[in-house]
């Protein structure tokens, strides 16, 4: 199909009408032209396909189809190739029901536990986040079906989603908020990219040419369209000139007049049109050309890959004693309501209209398993009676499984919440269970991390997160050792929401949310803090072992041009196969950019028998060493010492390897008449051109020649190092005077700065 040829045939009108949608779900048609509309859905784990009279926050059902695990759970995973495979059986599904574009994955920064959206998020960290998302995108396009990645950029709450500023240097925006995007964009090429509701230093994401245009295609490559999120667009012509090129959903005419006004009073370019036109039927007929509706769409089968993936996202936290697995002969107790009635999935736009669900407790037929209610999830409360009953079955029991987590009303798009408490209910409930049973274990279906105020009083605690319509299958797998735990955790969790590095700052003053904490989110700030948490990012455990050893690096040092190969060997010490998730930091040793003390560069998810070791290797290039330096507005690598680190979590090192990376970029100098001699003692030029005045300088602060104590030598000594070191280059004229030419200080910084 010749694009150009066919948009040079629409009127202006058609035009500006191609550049929203034709209702909520499809693009429009243009029949004059057999130009075909093309649909869209929700997604991102698994199909929310609704007819036009249907809504995009998910109040109203949707077809019948498979929720397979949200991305908090998928990230957990730590598998690329697991996601991949989701994402193909996803994409066959939008092949079977004539879907062009499926809106996902969501790869938004996890900045705070309280973001509402964070169940359908994946990581609080930009690689990991990046990786998974450019393996879900390639999976689902693999069967010619397009992706949206969302929500570009730096939409990190829901509260005032649709009108705040995220407010954050450059630095940040660059090594936190965007590299998810543009690691997807350069290994996968999602057809579309959604952009954001809310504004990025004042500049709505719909408007900000910069965002768009210049960082997302200029300098990512980025080859498809960017559609809105629904409802957010703003100043409709400026939008189109920003990048913006399909407004979802219909606006009625209204922007599409708005186009052809702003075209014909000259305040925009019908060219910025035309190219918006050309990126929608690129995708457009980039499907139909391949659409398959006969794709056979199997329900059953994809149950039971949603199963399977869920058991591989789930991590077990705490293991006490080795009291899970547990034993299929002996008595357990099922307790809490959602053993019965799973949460799965979070709510709105996300939420799949699930042809089956599987409980835990219809999982366990056939087990010697007792079930008590506990509490009641829709009210959010437990009556007396149902913690006495409660109480009676985990007495009853060898081992005692509360079923608790937070229930469809505390995680949501469209808010956030309001603390990272379990309900009360649910806590009293632990609590008396486990002064009941001293066998007690923790199941946990949540979005995000939650406090827990019972954890020294469980033997056990398994994250289930939301794992999808078939949870409780995978739950009684993991549970009763048919399925070993191989989840780690993708964020972290702190022991207290005040201890999260946006706490003071999140949400806002009105309509501004200023990132104050820059870099440090996550691990990267309580590891550099050195802060106590309850379950560190990347933390994991196994019903087997594993053993790092012999970590060995291509190189000992480097230019940032080069590449280096880090090699670790793993091993299975257990007595059970198991997948380890093997991750890769590296962090600078030293330097003079504040950094965090490591920083994920690698991860690979190693499946091993009993005894059995395998070599794992890395590859480390200029970006893994790297700091997005604002000086030069790109990556940067300070020359110096740097540490390759392998873990089974930030907290949890089994080896390290020191490299020394060389810098082939000279920052560009600027001294001026305030630079103070330290900076300038970094300098071989400048140094020897100052040198006489250093001395001259150097001999004005030297101790008297009365002066006998030695410690006071010494004291003075580094006084007078440090009032030099501090002291500016105009200080010469001070100390110095009579042996500085006239002009010296200006010939002196024309020369250092030319």
């Amino acid at each position: 199909m010749d694009i150009k040829s066919l948009v040079s045939q629409l009127t202006l009108e058609e035009k500006a009408g191609l550049c929203s949608g034709g209702d909520f779900w499809h693009t429009k048609a243009v029949e004059r032209l057999g130009i075909p509309a093309s649909m869209v859905s929700d997604g991102p784990h698994g199909l929310r396909k609704q007819d036009q009279t249907g809504d995009h926050l998910g109040v109203n059902d949707s077809i019948k189809a498979v929720c397979f695990p949200a991305g908090c759970a998928a990230a957990a995973s730590f598998d690329k190739d697991l996601i991949g495979r989701m994402g193909r059986a996803i994409g066959q599904s939008c092949q079977h029901e004539q879907l062009s574009v499926v809106l996902g994955p969501a790869v938004n920064i996890k900045r705070s536990p309280l973001c509402g959206r964070n169940f359908e998020y994946l990581s609080e960290d930009p690689y990991l986040a990046g990786e998974m998302a450019a393996a879900y995108i390639n999976g689902v396009q693999s069967q010619n079906v397009g992706t949206s990645i969302k929500h570009f950029a730096a939409n990190n709450q829901e509260h005032r989603r649709m009108s705040s500023s995220s407010d954050a240097d450059e630095r940040t925006l660059r090594e936190i908020y965007f590299p998810a995007f543009e690691t997807a964009v350069k290994k996968a090429q999602p057809w579309t990219v959604m952009c954001s509701y809310n504004r990025i230093n004042g500049v709505y994401a719909s408007e900000n040419r910069w965002l768009l245009t210049d960082v997302l295609r200029g300098e990512w490559g980025f080859e498809g369209y960017v559609m809105s999120d629904w409802g957010a667009t703003a100043d409709r012509a400026v939008g189109v000139h920003a990048g913006l090129d399909l407004e979802m959903p219909a606006s009625g005419g209204v922007n599409d007049r708005k186009i052809v006004e702003a075209v014909r009073a000259g305040k925009l370019d019908e060219a910025d049109v035309d190219l918006a036109c050309e990126r929608i039927l690129n995708i457009v007929y980039r499907y139909v050309e391949n659409a398959k509706p006969d794709t056979p769409w199997d329900l059953e089968a994809q149950h039971a890959l949603s199963a399977e993936i869920a058991a591989e996202c789930m991590v077990l936290l705490k293991n006490e004693e080795g009291i899970l697995p547990l034993n299929k002969g002996d008595a357990v107790a099922f307790i809490g309501e959602f053993a019965e009635k799973p949460r799965y999935q979070g709510g709105g736009s996300s939420h799949i209209n699930s042809f089956r669900t599987t409980s835990a407790l219809e999982a366990a037929e056939g087990l010697n398993v007792t079930y008590a209610r506990g509490y009641d999830a829709l009210a959010d409360a437990a009556t007396d009676a149902q913690i006495a009953e409660a109480v009676a079955a985990a007495k009853a029991a060898k081992v005692a499984v509360v079923f608790a987590g937070l229930p469809d009303a505390y995680e949501s798009e469209g808010y956030d919440r309001k603390h990272m408490r379990l309900p009360e209910c649910q806590d009293r409930l632990i609590e008396a269970v486990a002064a009941a049973n001293p066998n007690t274990v923790v199941v946990l279906y949540n979005g995000s991390p939650v406090e827990m105020p019972w954890i020294g009083r469980v033997k056990a605690v398994l994250e289930g997160y939301l794992g999808g319509q078939a949870v409780g299958i995978a739950t009684v797998k993991v549970l009763f050792g048919d399925a070993n735990p191989s989840g780690h955790l993708a964020e972290t969790f702190p022991l207290r929401l005040e201890d999260n590095p946006s706490y003071l700052y999140y949400l806002g003053e009105g309509n501004v949310t200023e990132y104050r904490e820059g870099v440090f989110v996550g691990y990267r700030y309580y590891d550099k803090k050195k802060m106590d948490v309850l379950f560190p990012f990347g933390h994991g455990l196994s019903y087997t072992t594993f053993e790092c050893s012999g970590l060995r690096l291509s190189a000992d040092s480097i230019r940032d041009t080069d590449t280096l190969t880090a090699t670790v060997t793993v091993k299975n010490t257990g007595d059970r196969a198991g997948k380890a998730a093997v991750q890769l930091y590296v962090g600078a040793s030293g330097g003079e950019i504040i950094r965090p003390v490591r920083e994920l560069k690698g991860f690979e998810k190693v499946a091993l028998q009993p005894g059995e070791s395998r070599d794992v290797a890395f590859t480390l290039d200029k970006r893994a060493f790297a700091y997005w330096c604002e000086q030069i507005h790109d990556w940067h690598v300070e020359t110096g010492d740097y540490t390759v680190e392998i873990g089974l979590s930030s907290r949890d090192i089994r080896a390290t390897a020191p490299v020394r990376v060389e810098s082939t970029v000279r920052l560009p100098a600027h001294y001026d008449a305030n630079t103070i001699f330290m900076d300038l003692k970094k300098d071989p030029k400048a140094m020897a051109a100052i040198q006489p005045m250093v001395d001259a300088i150097s001999a004005a602060f030297a101790p008297s020649g009365d002066e006998t104590d030695a410690a006071k030598d010494a004291v003075s000594d580094e006084m007078g190092m440090a009032m030099l070191n501090y002291m500016p280059l105009r200080g010469i004229l001070s100390f110095a005077g009579d042996k500085v030419p006239e002009g010296f200080i200006d010939q002196l910084l024309s020369q250092l700065n030319n």
